[in-house]
């Protein structure tokens, strides 16, 4: 078979698993089917009085009390035929009631859409992050890398990720801030407390077809892309096309999917603080776990299996660092995924109506700054200059350590954690470097796995219990004796959500890693995945894709 005929066998292999787990998927909906509820593709019914609530989250409709052996049921029957002879009588009233819910919902659309669009904007930092740092020969390719993981990726999570993250949304984490998907209400495996995979949504269809449903997605793929871009940085500058359109269709469809339906999803780690008396659950606000682990350990298992790049280690193992390209696109890339990060943390409250975004959003820029200043004095103390590239990198460790802890935590807190990611991030570039022999060329496992895992764990250990009252259904009444009490972590009295979150955090490195490892080493086995030497050496660009990064650069032969 010619080489050509390889990468189309390949990437036939992959399209026909992903057509596959569609079928079965969609099989599963027919027979999980039933009447009720409906989903409302053109919003007309989403967002009415059942959604008006006052300041201190008290809804306007009081519901109708279903068990009768409650001790207070004579009591919250009453409040009810109260509430109905009052509407009977007041209709405009009730009107009104309609209105405000209504906008309400809209505004938290309207916020929830514009910050996604603003996470979606992170794909040109993360283009021009990698492909400065790496050597001129291959920027061409790193463009194609980053242009291609958001289409395969997405392709695949609209076929069967949604679905297996938040087809079962409704029954344990229900966004109450969008008005809710009642329609997205199955467990393919598991149920109740304990489900481990979504069962409805796929391909957007049925239940998913709602407009709810349609915000949350577009805000939740721009997550997934995230972790599809991080692999760009470790396996770039030796990975052939089309086992990382592969890696890609695997982290849309099945490893991203699964770990964020466990925790935002509804899924069993969520609920261990009812299942198991551990805090309010685990808890990931934005996805230091969720996204960046997801995405860094997942780096980490292929950039094991594709080996270092040639000339990366010398005799005696001595590291040759291959210098970046293009400071000017490190710098510019990091700056705009900042920006975009004012998206990705703040933009996780689903809501613009949960004022906590001003307190995200100055927790996300310190830690980020912490981290930048840390990561460049350290090089600084230790080398004798500072490094730009680092202190980028630095900046960037900084923003995936809070995205976990952001609301739960104070602003000095913040900084401690940046400071720590910091830290972090440069032990961890050079403890793979020299120690591990893994070659990692933009330092994505250290930014986005080590960093990710601090930022969960730091969640158990700063959260200071301001906010996060009744968060995965834990401590709405009474916990650790107060009412309404927040997510609380070791510092503030909570040791149980502190082994929560370690374990969780590490239950994430061992998913992202082991089933990545376990995955692409078979696939290595039938068909290398690293392209050959002698393409390596004159650069990917032109083999892979047949036109130069740099056409001026390109020796032309040109005919007098």
């Amino acid at each position: 078979m010619t080489k050509r005929g390889d990468r189309l066998s390949f990437l036939s292999v992959g399209v026909r698993i992903l057509l596959a787990a569609g079928l079965l998927a969609a099989v599963s909906v027919i027979c999980f089917a039933d009447d009720a509820p409906k989903p409302d593709p053109s919003g007309t019914a989403t967002g009415d009085k059942t959604a008006a609530v006052d300041a201190a989250g008290n809804p306007f409709v009081v519901s109708e009390p279903t068990d009768k052996t409650a001790a207070d049921y004579a009591k919250n029957k009453k409040d009810f035929d109260d509430y109905q002879a009052q509407a009977a009588k007041e209709p405009l009233a009730v009107k009104l009631a309609d209105d405000v819910g209504h906008v309400r919902i809209a505004t938290n659309f309207a916020w929830t859409l514009n910050t996604g669009y603003l996470v979606l904007f992170m794909q040109a930092g993360f283009a021009l992050l990698t492909c400065g740092l790496v050597r001129k020969k291959n920027a061409g390719h790193l463009m194609m890398l980053n242009f291609a993981a958001y289409v395969f990726a997405f392709l695949a999570y609209y076929a069967v990720g949604y679905a297996f993250q938040f087809g079962a949304v409704a029954i344990n984490a229900a966004p109450t801030n969008l008005g809710g998907i009642p329609t997205l209400n199955k467990f393919l495996l598991g149920s109740g407390q304990w489900g481990f995979l979504g069962g409805k949504g796929f391909f957007l269809t049925g239940p998913a077809y709602d407009s709810a449903s349609n915000c949350l997605t577009l805000f939740e793929v721009v997550f997934m892309e995230t972790a599809g871009y991080i692999i760009v940085g470790s396996t770039c500058e030796r990975i052939t096309f089309w086992a990382f359109l592969l890696c890609e269709l695997f982290i849309g469809a099945i490893l991203y999917p699964v770990f964020g339906c466990w925790v935002w999803g509804g899924g069993w780690l969520s609920q261990v603080g009812s299942t198991l008396n551990l805090g309010h659950g685990y808890v990931d606000f934005a996805g230091s776990t969720v996204v960046h682990a997801v995405g860094g350990f997942c780096a980490m298992a292929l950039a094991i299996i594709l080996g270092p790049r040639t000339g990366k280690y010398g005799p005696g193992g001595k590291v040759r660092v291959f210098p970046a390209h293009n400071i000017v696109y490190v710098v510019t890339g990091t700056f705009i995924l900042l920006f975009g990060w004012m998206g990705f943390n703040p933009g996780s409250t689903l809501g613009a109506t949960d004022f906590r975004i001003s307190v995200i959003a100055v927790n996300t820029n310190l830690a980020a700054v912490a981290g930048a200043a840390v990561a460049m004095l350290f090089w600084y103390f230790a080398f004798g200059k500072p490094d730009i590239t680092m202190a980028c990198n630095g900046m960037l460790a900084g923003l995936v350590a809070i995205t976990a802890p952001c609301a739960f935590v104070g602003p000095t807190s913040a900084v401690a954690i940046g400071v720590l990611a910091g830290l972090l991030v440069c032990g961890g570039v050079l403890f793979n470097d020299r120690i591990l022999k893994i070659d990692d060329p933009c330092g994505a496992i250290s930014v986005h796995g080590y960093c990710g895992w601090l930022g969960a764990v730091s969640v158990g250990i700063f959260a200071d219990g301001a906010y996060g009252s009744g968060w995965n259904g834990i401590g709405a009444a009474n916990y650790l004796g107060h009412a309404g009490q927040g997510v609380t972590g070791l510092l503030h009295g909570d040791s149980r959500q502190f082994l929560c979150q370690l374990m969780g955090a590490t239950l994430c490195a061992i998913w992202a890693f082991g089933a990545t490892y376990a995955v692409f080493r078979c696939v290595n086995k039938v068909k290398v995945m690293r392209v050959s030497p002698e393409v390596e050496d004159e650069g990917l660009d032109v083999p892979e894709f047949g036109a130069p990064g740099y056409p001026e650069d390109a020796v032309v032969s040109v005919p007098y």
